[in-house]
């Protein structure tokens, strides 16, 4: 197995356990855990701006563009599961009650970003810059309409 995949195969592996863990856990810590895993991405898409913007750093790219990828289709519905609309998790949820209404649009949400995600990992490994800068906007583009729709404004 290629090194820059162990990673990735860890977070899967950790991830696989989620459903199930999810159904048994308290409204407030899935809110806590879907807070986290939010702040996790973020993490990884600045860090992946940051080297489209200045230095490109090509193999920080590919890690941050895979940990993205793999959040993405990791089974991040489980982590709103019912009674989650509101509450507390490290802070306030910002979740819309429309997410949990409209099912078709929040899992076609859903696949339009685990889809970008996922052609970003494909691209960062070719280690092109400007088509990476590219895909990075169109995973951008897929987060903003997700939060346009279903999240309340801060």
């Amino acid at each position: 197995m290629k090194k820059c995949f162990k990673p990735l195969v860890a977070i899967l592996l950790a991830t696989a356990s989620l459903g199930a863990a999810a159904q048994q856990a308290k409204p407030e810590q899935l809110i806590k855990w879907r807070q986290s895993v939010y702040q996790v991405l973020a993490w990884n898409q600045a860090r992946i701006k940051a080297n489209v913007e200045g230095q490109f750093n090509k193999d920080e790219v590919i890690r941050a563009a895979n940990s993205t990828a793999a959040i993405a289709n990791s089974g991040l519905g489980a982590l709103f599961a019912p009674g989650t609309d509101t509450g507390k998790g490290w802070r306030d949820t910002t979740v819309k009650p429309e997410l949990f209404s409209d099912t078709k649009g929040a899992a076609e949400a859903a696949g339009n970003f685990a889809r970008e995600a996922n052609e970003l990992a494909r691209v960062a490994a070719t280690g092109d810059a400007a088509a990476v800068k590219v895909q990075f906007g169109k995973v951008g583009e897929s987060c903003k309409a997700c939060h346009d729709d279903y999240r309340k404004k801060d």
